[in-house]
């Protein structure tokens, strides 16, 4: 018999969604000595409280998320709300020995950051951020890959993440549906909300960035303000491009911008090696292209691998061969080996102090676009 962990969800939108589902479906498809129960969600506006509860199935629903951290019965916190929340949700969660899943980017800034990290590793709680990417099953067999060695040497890593959803000047900033527009929810714009993700990869696949050379931009200066009603300066990137260095000799070069019309959620990885190459597109998730050097010439070339079948990553749990899975079943896989780590004694990562790596390059590129040089990232 499973034993129960008890969920908080500190929010109710897009986020809160899929981490919902993927509590509801993780159980049903791994065996796992833990179970996840739907008991509080939190959200601003009681009737949405109310109607986000029925929905996903939870116990119950307040407006008051200091009542869920408190509450004893709760075993685990998930914080699903904007950034400038993270910190104030997590010290608190962290100093009622709650464990902890917080959805990325970490914090606003590094000071932030470090202590989160120093609040949840003082009452040993465990905790993990909301990476999901890392388990989509072609990208970790990208770094199952990279780790066999098959790549040899790294030479270059180059990816991107694309949208256009905010190129009109009609786009509001703050609120409940824009508070990413907004720098005093958000901290920063793609560097936080999309290169994160980006940075995140590279690092786990690819090892510690040593220094950044970036540039932004903000192509619609001003924006009207939702909460406010008035015409107000926006604060952060609509778009970045960095280079940078990793500590293993390899070159990186990132893209995100949210004007790039005609791309909803282009993210996109390279990776080459003396010995071989790995892409991976979003778009296409469950394949993983690959290109070997060491294949017989007359036959060499990029080669499509259709990442389904039950000896690649996570797929055993799921269809028969030959059947992809999709988006949300990275946070089925998320919760799932978070589960795990509680019954292993060995947590999931990427931690808490593994995401504050990733807060300090956001943080260099953002100082580095500012100064028009190159930034070391500290240790």
């Amino acid at each position: 018999m499973a034993k129960n962990i008890n969920i908080g969800m500190i929010g109710y939108g897009f986020m809160a969604r899929t981490h919902s589902n993927a509590h509801r479906k993780v159980n049903n498809f791994f065996d796992l000595e833990y179970r996840p129960v739907l008991k509080t969600v939190c959200g601003l506006v009681e009737a949405e409280a109310k109607a986000f509860a029925d929905k996903w199935g939870y116990e119950s629903y307040t407006t008051d998320w200091k009542k869920v951290v408190e509450d004893k019965n709760i075993d685990l916190i998930e914080i699903c709300v904007p950034n400038n929340m993270h910190a104030q949700v997590a010290l608190a969660a962290a100093k009622a020995g709650k464990m902890i899943i917080c959805e990325k980017p970490l914090a606003l800034n590094v000071a932030q950051a470090k202590e989160m990290v120093d609040a949840v590793e003082k009452a040993k709680v465990p905790n993990l951020v909301s990476f999901n990417y890392r388990r989509v099953p072609a990208v970790t067999l990208a770094k199952q890959l990279i780790d066999q060695g098959r790549l040899g040497r790294i030479f270059h890593y180059r990816a991107n993440f694309l949208q256009d959803w905010t190129i009109s000047t009609d786009v509001p900033q703050g609120g409940m549906a824009t508070w990413r527009l907004d720098v005093k929810a958000a901290g920063s714009g793609v560097t936080g909300d999309l290169l994160a993700h980006c940075i995140d990869t590279a690092i786990w696949q690819n090892g510690s960035i040593k220094c950044v050379n970036a540039m932004t931009e903000t192509f619609i200066k001003e924006r009207k303000n939702v909460e406010t009603g008035k015409v107000e300066p926006v604060g952060i990137d609509d778009a970045c491009t960095f280079f940078c260095r990793f500590d293993n000799g390899s070159l990186g070069n990132f893209e995100s911008t949210r004007y790039a019309r005609g791309h909803k959620a282009l993210y996109t990885f390279e990776i080459n090696g003396e010995k071989a190459s790995i892409r991976w597109d979003l778009h296409d998730l469950h394949r993983l292209q690959y290109f070997d050097h060491r294949d017989e010439g007359i036959i060499r070339g990029w080669r499509s691998i259709h990442v389904s079948d039950g000896d690649q990553p996570y797929m055993k749990k799921w269809w028969v061969p030959g059947l992809q899975i999709g988006y949300e079943h990275s946070f089925v896989h998320q919760i799932a080996d978070f589960l795990e780590g509680l019954a292993t004694g060995k947590p999931a990562r990427p931690t808490f102090r593994d995401a504050l790596e990733t807060q300090k390059v956001c943080e260099a590129v953002l100082t580095s676009a500012k100064t028009g040089q190159w930034v070391n990232i500290p240790s």
